[in-house]
């Protein structure tokens, strides 16, 4: 069984995998490039066997991280604990097999490659992949499974902080999707969460629609990442939701590898 590894800038998420793909039990656990792989062998075989599975299913491991220095970490967790060499994502043999067509392909983050892979696999034609974590990242990915391109903007949680940091008297709220379309808040706490909430909402639309103009083409979206159920409302502003997005790429780059190994 495969154990994948998928760790972004604020939370790592494990998984094991069957062989045909899919997730049998799925753990999410802070980004800490500081935590060793003692600690995350003491905290996720301990979730194994709560699983009454034994460590000794994972046969291999797969990683993707945009967090240089965890990587580290994982390979020793993989080596120590699971007997098995790790397979990281973007480097042989567990090259993405896709084409990274922007002028500096090699800084493409491997979460946004896995996320290109997976939906591609899922889905026909082009594609908007929208990434709803410590930054929000809006991706194009042609009808050939091409990475073109995408834009980058500050996460959720990252334009709350900033908010919070700089005005003095503003509280720290909860992010939530609002009770009501209503935009004009009678509370200083509602207020904010308008801005944040419905301003986010305004920006994804509006980017949306510049990137289809753009494309020419009929186009699906499909949004993933940790914040993305906030708008599974919308239902008409995504084709698709998974949450799983980039883990399901990176399983299906190592099944790739498995059968050309």
């Amino acid at each position: 069984m495969l154990l994948a590894i998928e760790a972004g800038n604020t939370n790592i998420k494990f998984a094991l995998v069957n062989s045909d793909g899919t997730p049998r039990a799925r753990w999410r656990i802070a980004t800490d490039a500081r935590r060793t792989a003692d600690e995350y062998a003491v905290w996720l075989i301990g979730l194994i066997e709560l699983e009454g599975l034994d460590r000794n299913v994972v046969d291999a491991v797969a990683i993707s991280t945009v967090v240089p220095r965890a990587l580290h970490n994982f390979q020793t967790l993989a080596e120590k604990y699971f007997n098995v060499t790790p397979l990281i994502a973007g480097r042989a043999p567990l090259e993405y097999g896709i084409a990274l067509d922007v002028d500096e392909p090699h800084a493409v983050g491997s979460d946004r490659a896995c996320n290109a892979i997976a939906a591609h696999a899922a889905h026909d034609g082009d594609l908007i992949v929208i990434s709803f974590g410590t930054a929000t990242t809006i991706d194009h990915v042609d009808f050939r499974g091409a990475y073109k391109g995408g834009i980058i903007a500050p996460g959720l949680n990252l334009s709350l902080d900033a908010l919070v940091a700089a005005a003095a008297k503003l509280p720290r709220i909860a992010i939530e999707a609002p009770d009501t379309d209503n935009v004009i808040g009678r509370t200083t706490e509602s207020q904010m969460l308008i801005g944040i909430y419905w301003g986010y909402v305004a920006m994804v639309e509006g980017l949306i629609a510049r990137m289809k103009s753009q494309i020419g083409r009929p186009v699906k979206i499909v949004a993933t990442g940790g914040l993305a159920a906030l708008f599974q409302q919308h239902e008409a502003l995504f084709d698709a939701v998974d949450p799983d997005l980039a883990l399901k790429g990176l399983a299906l780059l190592w099944r790739r590898s498995a059968k050309e190994g």
